[in-house]
């Protein structure tokens, strides 16, 4: 009934197909609401809302219709909700034109499209921007 068949069939028409490369996503969908802190290895889409610290070994998606207040801190990551707080990426943070974001960015590339609603300072590194993803919660090494 649940055969190795379908589970690749449903792996490669689900996530795995949002994010080349990428099998493993996790994913708060729409109306789910979550306070907290939440970790994870790999790439995790949100389109629901958290309220509370996200660390992440992978990317971070920020979906049209999710919004997230507090903390993430992650390798990359693609802004196009709501987000307010403190943001850490050690590599490209991509903010489209359907974002709005307040607060502090870290990071070593930024690209803000235009449209976009973004309000806070930034501090860009010629390296990683040392989220310390590894590191749990606490605070930025810089």
């Amino acid at each position: 009934m649940f055969g190795n068949k379908k589970t690749e069939t449903i792996q490669g028409k689900g996530a795995g197909s949002m994010l080349p490369g990428s099998v493993n996503l996790n994913s708060l969908v729409k109306g789910t609401m979550i306070e907290g802190n939440v970790s994870s290895d790999s790439d995790i889409r949100i389109d629901g809302s958290l309220k509370g610290t996200l660390i992440c070994k992978a990317k971070v998606i920020l979906g049209p219709t999710g919004a997230i207040e507090g903390e993430i801190k992650c390798v990359n990551a693609v802004i196009e909700g709501k987000f307010q707080g403190t943001i850490h990426v050690d590599e490209l943070l991509q903010i489209r034109e359907t974002a709005d974001v307040i607060g502090d960015v870290f990071t070593n590339k930024l690209n803000v499209q235009p449209g976009a609603n973004f309000n806070g300072a930034v501090k860009m590194a010629s390296g990683p921007a040392k989220a310390n993803v590894g590191a749990g919660t606490s605070a930025q090494k810089q």
